[in-house]
């Protein structure tokens, strides 16, 4: 009997520099010896010192893209990343959330700066937090969602628990975005079960492209049928053991080691 290969759709925009987007998604759940399908939904230009041009595609080639694969390959887990127009999410909400959806809400830069118009976070909080199997914002993506601050870890359930209620079935709350040296990432389950995921913050510059990779490789696991937090932390040591061995590319903030 063969091995089941988990397929998983990602939805994301390309980076030319491979260290996140769409190229990290395709590392990411190779390395999990699963079967990445794509729908690039802009093409850039940039490197690990920054990103130089976007190009975003016309709505009908992400459509098609979409549709391709839909009709034919049935993933069992698509994998959202940023998305900056209305449109597109309008069509999303009614093609394909029928399937297990990891929705990593790419909004804010980790300087923090806004990434999206308002109107897509306005349908964001709107329509498709209440139809994805996980989100996974940082702080201050989850910030915007909830209409909240998050001050302290007691802000950071308080605003899990707001995000819930909007429907998604379990939200990962990441903690990395602060000057503490300890990061705390927090789950909350479909049955309200909080847990938490301690690490140590590893000083380095490559951290680049962190958010897709572990958005991707939570997505395999589950599309390997395995337990949420089991996920999650399988998928949190993974990004950490690429940050501790990245390969020193670039002179900016380079990738981490997807293998």
């Amino acid at each position: 009997m063969s091995e089941f290969v988990p397929k998983i759709l990602v939805i994301a925009g390309s980076d030319s520099g491979g260290g996140a987007g769409i190229q990290a998604d395709i590392k990411a759940i190779t390395y999990f010896k699963g079967y990445a399908m794509t729908a690039i939904t802009a093409v850039t230009a940039q490197n690990t010192l920054g990103v130089q041009h976007i190009y975003p595609l016309p709505l009908d080639v992400i459509k098609d893209q979409i549709t391709s694969v839909l009709d034919d390959l049935d993933p069992d887990v698509i994998k959202i990343g940023m998305i900056a127009d209305v449109k597109l999410l309008q069509y999303l909400k009614d093609i394909i959330f029928d399937k297990k959806v990891v929705l990593d809400p790419v909004m804010v830069a980790t300087s923090g700066d806004v990434l999206v118009p308002p109107e897509v976070i306005a349908y964001l909080k709107k329509t498709i937090l209440g139809k994805s199997f996980l989100i996974t914002p940082n702080l201050y993506e989850a910030e915007i969602l909830a209409d909240m601050k998050i001050n302290s870890f007691e802000d950071q359930i308080k605003c899990g628990k707001i995000l819930k209620s909007k429907g998604c079935k379990n939200v990962l709350i990441k903690g990395g975005h602060t000057d503490s040296s300890e990061i705390i990432d927090l789950l909350i389950t479909e049955n309200n079960t909080i847990h938490e995921f301690k690490s140590l913050k590893i000083p380095s510059k490559h951290t680049h492209g962190t958010g897709c990779t572990l958005a991707s490789a939570i997505a395999t696991n589950i599309a390997l049928r395995r337990h949420i937090p089991k996920c999650i932390e399988t998928s949190i040591k993974y990004v950490q053991r690429g940050i501790k061995n990245a390969p020193n590319f670039g002179q900016g903030n380079g990738p981490i080691r997807h293998f």
